[in-house]
């Protein structure tokens, strides 16, 4: 009964806090993200307040929030908009990866880490936070610009080629058989393959299934599919963000709109949570030895992402500060940096988990403050 107590309590408080903080974002005018980063790390591990009974809650509501910022993201667009973007950012993702991945690579190198180690900061500093990003674009009112497509293309190409990056990693990390790793990127390639071609078939299917009266069994019905989907995506070894957004893009467009009017007040608690929950891990402590390297690391790429994103809204002829709104956006790194720090770490490389996770923490923080400030103009504005 205590503990219950204790967990209503501890959740309460949470809740309330996060919308003090929003409350204050808007008054100041930036986006909450930052804040609420900041008080996961205050309240977590090493923190002020003890979250223990709250903690198991948090977490998988976390991952539940990371799910519903990329549905939402993924009912903006239709399947042959994601096609075409993809088609035509291929040559971007490859930028994407040489800028940000190298950059990463030799910094890791000039502070002297193990060939391992620098190939595990390649992947934390190649890889923007799906989750930071979509909330970012919505907060500041940017997912009709046109710089969105080319941003979005890039996210869902950095989720899928995670899908290669990992296995290859592990393998380098722990010393497996190159034909270990290989079946693993033959599984996951085939696993995303068959989502995407699903997600464009599927269109009907799921929009006769949504087509009800009720918005109670739209937002089940919608929800149970999104987690499904997600969670196969997962046990098939790409990103459970990538199951989730494709279910998003899926929807109708006749569907969609009602779609996000229903889950909306979901996802912006669950998303809260997940960025609140963002710094609970961290030491504090930890990350003072370790601050010199990863603003040296953040400066550098945070410069190779906004080259990434300038190329790539180039590419679909969006103008100058459009460009620049595109690179600030990416510039947040998160959930996939500290899934790659932590194996480095699982492995051997403890180097590895504190820099990553101070890295994370810059980016996570100066990313959003960088969108917001980047080009100065009213919400809404399309250029």
């Amino acid at each position: 009964m205590h503990e219950v107590a204790a967990l209503l309590l501890e959740l309460g408080a949470v809740v309330l806090g996060v919308s003090l903080l929003g409350l204050a974002a808007h008054r100041i005018g930036i986006s909450p993200i930052p804040l609420m980063l900041l008080a996961g790390l205050a309240v977590g591990a090493g923190g002020f307040v003890d979250l223990g009974h709250a903690e198991p809650f948090i977490g998988p509501a976390a991952e539940i929030g990371v799910l519903l910022l990329l549905l939402m993201l993924g009912l903006e667009f239709t399947a042959q908009e994601l096609q075409q973007s993809l088609q035509r950012h291929g040559r971007s993702g490859l930028v994407d990866v040489g800028l940000n991945a190298t950059a990463g690579f030799l910094v890791a190198l000039l502070l002297g880490m193990p060939l391992p180690a620098c190939l595990a900061i390649a992947g934390v500093t190649w890889v923007s936070s799906s989750g930071i990003v979509a909330r970012l674009l919505d907060d500041l009112g940017r997912l009709g610009n046109r710089e969105t497509p080319a941003v979005l293309s890039l996210l869902v190409i950095e989720d899928i080629a995670m899908a290669i990056f990992l296995p290859v990693l592990i393998a380098v990390l722990t010393g497996a058989e190159w034909w270990q790793a290989l079946g693993a990127v033959a599984l996951a390639v085939g696993a995303v393959t068959a989502i995407l071609v699903a997600a464009r078939r599927a269109s009907v299917g799921l929009g006769r299934l949504l087509s009800h009266p009720s918005d109670e069994q739209v937002l089940l019905r919608l929800l149970g599919v999104t987690l499904l989907v997600a969670g196969v995506t997962q046990l098939l070894g790409a990103s459970a963000a990538v199951g989730a957004f494709l279910v998003g893009i899926a929807v109708p467009p006749s569907i969609a709109e009602r779609a996000r009017s229903i889950l909306g007040p979901l996802r912006d608690l669950f998303a809260a949570i997940f960025f609140f929950s963002f710094g609970l891990p961290i030491v504090p402590a930890d990350l003072l030895p370790v601050l010199p390297a990863a603003i040296l690391l953040a400066v550098v790429t945070s410069a190779t992402k906004l080259g990434t994103g300038w190329i790539a809204a180039r590419r679909d002829g969006v103008q100058r500060k459009g460009r620049l709104r595109a690179g600030a956006a990416l510039v947040a790194r998160g959930e996939f940096s500290i899934v790659i720090a932590a194996v480095a770490v699982a492995a051997g490389y403890p180097e590895v988990g504190a820099l990553a996770a101070c890295y994370v923490l810059l980016t996570a923080i100066g990313g959003p403050l960088l969108a917001r400030w980047i080009v100065r103009s009213p919400r809404r504005v399309i250029a």
